[in-house]
């Protein structure tokens, strides 16, 4: 795969995943859906999904974790994704992950940094790449009875299923209390989700175990582990937390990016969003 093709995919797959907004909530605010992993993976367990919080401003660094032993029994996979996280007063936020040793750039030994910026006083979301210097703007849905209505929907039916699972046995959640977790205090909570036997070709029922320490003061995942046999486990954690508002330059686009309309490698590599004036050429 060409490095731009490995950067769309990078990219692109943030951000998905970083402007989803109807995501379930489990016990405690912890996420729930099926991108759990991914998510965990890519940096992005702190922040995702749910309403959009104001009042609680705060900036961490966040270290994402995974470990996967293979089938030899000797062999193992190890990846780390470093980043940061920050949120002012308003409720708009920006993500950080940096890539190291991934892919192509393994053989290269190089870095990539990803950000991703959420405003939604401005109704926008948008993926700088640091390396070309460009931003992709990505309009959030208007607010409303109509995305309101459609969100307490999507609830409902993500309870509705958990329930049916923990009824037939296939999902057990439970509580681990409450403790400080880096300095903020955290409420735990375990779900165990059992694959039973034959149904994905497995010959024997296959769990895969998430703790989650959610802060209510700063409603986010402060730590996270996933452990799934079929993918090693997976850790999330935030550490250097700050209670304080972090600087408003945080949230804005460079003066010197290029801005565009859409998600990257959506064919919009050479217009502007209207009104933006594209950047003057390096010198």
């Amino acid at each position: 795969m060409k490095r731009n093709g490995w950067m769309h995919l990078i990219l692109g797959g943030a951000l998905v995943l970083g402007v989803g907004r109807a995501v379930a909530q489990g016990p405690g605010g912890g996420h729930r859906g099926p991108f759990g992993g991914p998510m965990e993976l890519m940096g992005f367990e702190g922040m995702h999904g749910g309403k959009v919080v104001t009042g609680a401003p705060f900036s961490a660094t966040s270290t994402s974790t995974t470990n996967q032993t293979l089938q030899d029994g000797k062999t193992t996979i190890n990846r780390t994704v470093q980043g940061a996280i920050y949120r002012d007063s308003q409720g708009r936020s920006r993500r950080e992950v940096t890539f190291t040793g991934v892919g192509p750039l393994a053989a290269t030994g190089g870095t990539h940094k990803m950000v991703a910026i959420s405003d939604p006083v401005a109704g926008a979301h948008y993926m700088l790449n640091p390396d070309k210097k460009i931003a992709y703007k990505m309009t959030l849905p208007a607010g409303g009875a109509g995305n309101t209505a459609k969100s307490q929907a999507f609830t409902q039916k993500m309870q509705a299923r958990q329930q049916q699972e923990e009824a037939s046995g296939a999902l057990k959640v439970d509580s681990l209390g409450t403790q400080v977790i880096n300095g903020v205090s955290a409420e735990g909570t375990r779900t165990t989700r059992t694959i039973a036997a034959g149904e994905i070709g497995n010959s024997a029922p296959i769990q895969i175990v998430s703790e989650r320490w959610y802060s209510p003061d700063l409603q986010t995942v402060v730590q996270s582990t996933r452990t799934d046999p079929r993918f090693g486990t997976t850790t999330f954690s935030l550490s250097n937390i700050q209670k304080a508002e972090p600087a408003a330059t945080l949230f804005t686009v460079p003066a010197d990016y290029t801005v565009q309309a859409g998600g990257p490698g959506h064919g919009h590599h050479g217009g502007t969003v209207a009104g933006v004036a594209p950047a003057p050429p390096a010198n």
